[in-house]
């Protein structure tokens, strides 16, 4: 019986532990440094209200997406996805492409493959080491003994797939409406570690000369993703990378293909490829 476990809660890992239901004879686990699902696809709650921190929308350009575009419709149908109808000022968009929203939050979509792939999913698991241990992957976590896999999925960000150590190379009534204020690129490089604070007054003094008549905010929530996007993807691979075969370690995610909904997934689909020929040697075993 197959140990897999799957190591990121974003998107490529929650729709690659679902493309592997059913190709696993044995259990897939998936675990998250976060308090939640979602990665960079991650809504947070208030008392009055829930913003999407991360992904605002998700475009389908159809002649790009090719066999990810059941991905889509599937999500459609399902009510997780719904058409974009209000007006993005300064959005540009080309042509034959669809945008589309959460309406129970980004989230949803991350939490929709999650409970499909119908793994055992732990969050606040920050995993520190991967050690070899008799053909099996021993993963370490900062709370919490070590436990072994037969398969070890990586889908964090390289930079944190590098710092791993170890035997590797290395809604409500009365919710109100939510303003989220994204930063460019450079204001987010110049001011990484900067004190949050401060990050956060300068964004409002901003936000208050921009939009003057905006009301005071019941509550406020100062987000830093300092790996938000990948300007530029490992090279020559094909949505996932092999660091090990046997036992088979494996990192995917969108620093292998690009930073979007369909990348996402095109990763995923490249990782469950690549592994369900590993789980064959598993197939007959008890």
């Amino acid at each position: 019986m197959a140990r897999v476990l799957v190591v990121g809660a974003g998107l490529t890992g929650a729709a690659g532990a679902a493309l592997l239901r059913g190709a696993v004879r044995g259990s897939v686990t998936v675990w998250d440094k976060a308090r939640g699902a979602g990665g960079r696809m991650s809504t947070t709650r208030a008392d009055r209200g829930s913003a999407d921190l991360g992904a605002q929308f998700v475009t389908c350009e159809p002649e790009l997406a090719g066999p990810r575009l059941s991905f889509y419709e599937e999500l459609l149908s399902h009510g997780i996805l719904k058409p974009l109808t209000a007006p993005v000022e300064g959005m540009v968009a080309r042509e034959g492409s669809c945008n589309y929203v959460a309406p129970q939050g980004i989230s949803s979509v991350v939490k929709y493959y999650l409970e499909l792939s119908g793994a055992e999913v732990s969050y606040e698991q920050h995993v520190t080491h991967l050690s070899l241990r008799d053909g099996r992957w021993e993963v370490s976590r900062k709370a919490g003994p070590p436990e072994e896999f037969d398969v070890v999925i990586l889908t964090m960000p390289v930079p944190q797939i590098l710092q791993l150590q170890g035997d590797i190379v290395n809604k409500s009534p009365e919710a109100g409406p939510s303003v989220v204020v994204h930063t460019t690129v450079t204001f987010g490089s110049e001011h990484l570690d900067s004190d949050p604070a401060e990050v956060q007054q300068i964004i409002l003094s901003h936000l208050q000369r921009i939009v003057p008549s905006l009301p005071k905010p019941s509550s406020i929530k100062c987000q830093k993703w300092r790996y938000s996007q990948v300007t530029r993807a490992v090279p020559n691979c094909p949505g996932q990378m092999i660091l090990h075969t046997q036992p088979l370690l494996i990192c995917g995610g969108d620093g292998f293909t690009r930073s979007n909904f369909d990348g996402c997934i095109e990763s995923a689909m490249s990782l469950a490829e690549a592994v369900k020929p590993h789980l064959q040697q598993f197939q007959s075993g008890c």
